[in-house]
């Protein structure tokens, strides 16, 4: 860890960016195996929310690799730094009053918990999203191929088949996408953001 820093307040506060913006910073954490539809839902749940005119922004795991993560893989510890950087990240978009969207297979509770704690800790909001289907559906749907060349033994470490998936036990929200179709998800995510004050 680097010494000799100091952290630099500005003279922007939190209360000041919301009351302006008229919305409360929060990240949206969805979590839930490859293919179980957490891209798609973030992909429409930011479309939904910039049509209602809120500052909304879209982190998802497969494009952070592309730059910010492209230095780590898929092995426990890689995975570990992956959450531990996008908890960060989210947590700077929260405090400019952003609704952040993250969609992270984020296989492991205590790296969730550790995205959580660091809002918690800078007094924002957390909003963990379970994007739940099945093993045999999110294998049936496949987008990509990656089950099935997980199954042939052509990517090692892979989550659900290979490498272990943790669901969460008390989740803000639980969206069974084998049964409900994306705009009832994202109804589900907005109707909470509102009862929450968030919007």
């Amino acid at each position: 860890m680097a010494t000799d820093i100091t952290f630099h307040s500005g003279s922007v506060s939190l209360t000041e960016r919301e009351d302006i913006l008229k919305q409360k910073g929060v990240t949206i954490w969805l979590t839930g195996l490859s293919a179980s539809g957490k891209s798609t839902i973030a992909c429409a749940l930011e479309q939904h929310l910039l049509h209602m005119r809120k500052f909304s922004y879209r982190l998802d795991g497969d494009n952070i690799r592309f730059g910010l993560n492209r230095d780590l893989g898929f092995d426990e510890k890689s995975r570990n730094e992956n959450i531990r950087r996008i908890g960060e990240v989210s947590r700077l978009f929260a405090d400019a009053a952003c609704i952040t969207i993250t969609a992270f297979i984020s296989p492991y509770r205590a790296d969730r918990a550790i995205a959580r704690e660091i809002h918690e800790k800078a007094g924002l909001a957390f909003v963990e999203v379970f994007v739940d289907a099945p093993l045999n559906v999110v294998e049936r749907r496949d987008p990509k191929g990656l089950y099935k060349k997980a199954r042939a033994g052509e990517i090692k470490e892979f989550t659900g088949i290979t490498a272990p998936y943790e669901p969460p036990e008390i989740p803000d929200i639980h969206i069974k996408t084998d049964e409900c179709n994306v705009e009832e998800a994202v109804v589900m995510i907005v109707e909470y953001l509102n009862q929450q004050g968030y919007l």
